[in-house]
């Protein structure tokens, strides 16, 4: 009886909606009269209903979709450090140089591990990544063409082995074996761009004959380097192999002489490179937007004065439109860059370099506005710089999102910080730090040490030009997840608070310092305790310097260990005591003073007077001086 009474409740359920559903239509007909809006609706719907339903095609996913957006929900923790320490706490970096050297000893394990997959891929051929990550999987370095043939020749130019591609070449041309003139430029491209020498792997050390080779080139001209990185420069050997075999090419077309220019353009070989660019003139080729572009950058090196540079630049242009080579953007940032060694006719040149750009439909990268800026403002004299430049730049990519196009993107942020610094101009600084945080222009900010660079300049403006809540504000936004601050940036800081009446946050400053590892720098402290002991304050802000600088006091106490110790000095005594003697702390400020009274005593008499001033005063530290005075000093018997 159970599932005929359940039939019959469902017809009784089914009837039921029918009947309801009827009863709602009949009552809104008679109350709206038929209405056309509502006979319309009616028919609308039967139409859309008697319509084949379309079902959309599938939706194909990113791989990294599910990546992607859970990494747009988090946030930058601004009190945690950076990310690539979060793994190990123990190697959180305090200042700028542990930073250094965490990331340097962290990427050094990395390349030891690509060392050893990369010696014994036969170990690691298992792929559990997805998607898979190929940096991950072990590299194919190894030879396996032992002949001598040009697809030898091919492998060796791909693995971008110099040393053994120019032997194989050789080989085949003693064999009498025709080189294609493909290969031949593909291996002359190779010598040129890492200037005849095999390139340093990431799991390798540089060749010592490398650097034996660059000191004996800095030593033959003109006796010793200008600067430390010319240490590390490669420079073009006279007759190398990519002269060489550039005089061994039965034909030299254009590719070839553009590989031959820029390769000495590169490597400083600035005088041959016009000398090839002349010869290649002569054999009635013209050259590619590229070799325009080294020669533009080299045309500063190859002549004395202004003038004479910017003829030849333009004279270089004026080639290029005769042989038809359009510029890229390339071009006129080596323009650009040019100009900031053409002194005063520069600023005329480069508003003019950036129409050009406008009306040729080329849009300047961050390298263009750098240079604009670096001609407009000279580090030694910001005050001649026109300040409404610095402004029509930012207008000019406010908003924008850049990605690197030239190796001297990475140039701008840290030299507009600077200007902005330099003219003391803070609403700038800020439209700067705006640009900085559009999309992943963040990326274009360069490596640790720019960034630190370019962050010191921002707080140092800050604490100069802004009230010390701001600068507080950006203190906790910037340390430590992006900025380790200098004993300078810190010392900015004291003098922000002692500006904005501001010095009962010193003791908390003091532990910033401390953490930081910057309590050993003797300048840094002893403005601490000037500023602490300078003027009165409430009993509890009196209690805390108190604190704070018996802390300090301990430093000085400390045996000189793997850091450097403070040494005591008459100021930093005075200023402490008198912080002591302000907070009601009369015994510990008698018994610093006469501690280091003792220390600088000789005669056996005065230290014996000091013992019975400190005993007349019942100070704490009675015996202890006894106990130094016996041991010290020779006392006779009375």
């Amino acid at each position: 009886m159970a599932a005929p009474g359940k039939h019959v409740g469902h017809l009784i359920y089914k009837n039921g909606r029918f009947l309801l559903s009827n009863f709602e239509q009949f009552c809104l007909r008679r109350n709206f009269g038929w209405s056309a809006v509502v006979c319309q609706q009616n028919a609308s719907t039967e139409r859309e209903s008697a319509e084949a339903i379309v079902i959309p095609k599938k939706k194909t996913w990113s791989k990294w979709a599910v990546l992607q957006a859970l990494a747009s929900t988090v946030n930058r923790d601004p009190t945690a450090p950076h990310y690539m320490f979060q793994d190990d706490p123990y190697l959180t970096p305090r200042t700028s140089p542990e930073f250094k050297l965490y990331s340097l000893s962290q990427e050094s394990g990395r390349m030891a591990a690509n060392h050893i997959v990369n010696k014994n891929p036969k170990f690691f051929q298992k792929d559990f990544a997805e998607p898979h990550i190929p940096c991950l999987m072990p590299e194919t370095m190894e030879l396996r063409i032992e002949e001598v043939s040009e697809a030898a020749l091919l492998e060796r130019i791909m693995l971008r082995k110099v040393k053994a591609a120019v032997d194989m070449y050789d080989q085949l041309l003693q064999a009498g074996t025709t080189v294609s003139t493909d290969a031949a430029n593909d291996l002359l491209d190779l010598i040129c761009l890492y200037g005849d020498r095999d390139p340093v792997q990431d799991d390798k050390p540089e060749a010592e004959d490398v650097a034996q080779e660059v000191q004996e080139e800095g030593r033959r001209r003109k006796g010793r380097l200008r600067r430390a990185s010319d240490l590390v420069r490669i420079v073009w050997r006279e007759n190398n192999n990519a002269e060489r075999i550039f005089n061994l090419l039965p034909e030299r077309d254009t590719r070839a002489y553009s590989a031959l220019i820029r390769g000495m353009v590169k490597y400083g070989a600035h005088v041959k490179a016009f000398n090839a660019y002349t010869d290649m003139l002569n054999n009635r080729l013209t050259a590619d937007v590229h070799t325009f572009n080294a020669l533009i950058s080299a045309a500063p090196e190859v002549r004395e004065r202004y003038t004479e540079k910017w003829d030849l630049i333009v004279d270089l242009l004026k080639q290029m439109n005769e042989q038809k080579v359009k510029p890229d953007l390339l071009t006129f940032n080596a323009l650009l860059k040019a100009l900031r060694r053409c002194g005063s006719l520069a600023r005329a040149q480069s508003l003019h370099t950036l129409s050009e750009m406008k009306a040729m439909g080329i849009a300047p990268s961050l390298a263009s506005f750098d240079h604009v800026l670096g001609i407009f403002y000279k580090a030694a004299s910001p005050s001649q710089g026109q300040t409404d430049i610095l402004q029509e730049v930012m207008t000019e990519v406010a908003g924008r999102t850049f990605v690197a196009q030239d190796p001297d993107d990475v140039n701008f942020f840290s030299s507009a910080m600077r200007i902005c610094l330099d003219t003391k101009d803070i609403e700038a600084a800020y439209r700067v730090h705006d640009l900085l945080s559009v999309g992943e222009n963040w990326r274009l900010l360069g490596d640790s040490f720019q960034q630190s660079i370019y962050f010191g300049r921002m707080f140092n403006l800050l604490c100069m030009m802004e009230h010390i809540d701001v600068v507080l504000k950006w203190y906790k936004e910037l340390i430590p997840s992006l900025y380790y601050p200098n004993p300078q940036g810190m010392r900015d800081l004291l003098q922000a608070l002692d500006t904005d009446n501001r010095l009962d946050m010193i003791p908390q400053i003091w532990k910033d310092i401390r953490r930081m590892g910057h309590d050993n720098k003797s300048d840094l402290v002893e403005e601490l305790l000037s500023l602490m002991a300078r003027d009165k304050h409430s009993p509890e802000i009196q209690e805390s310097f108190a604190v704070c600088a018996l802390d300090v006091r301990s430093l000085y106490e400390q045996v000189q260990g793997a850091r450097m110790a403070l040494e005591w000095t008459a100021t930093a005594m005075t200023n402490i005591t008198s912080v002591l003697l302000a907070a009601q702390k009369k015994q510990q400020a008698c018994e610093e003073l006469m501690e280091e009274f003792l220390a600088s005593i000789n005669d056996p008499q005065h230290a014996m007077e000091l013992v019975q001033i400190s005993a007349s005063f019942c100070l704490p530290s009675t015996p202890k001086l006894a106990e130094r005075v016996l041991q010290e000093f020779e006392l006779s018997e009375e």
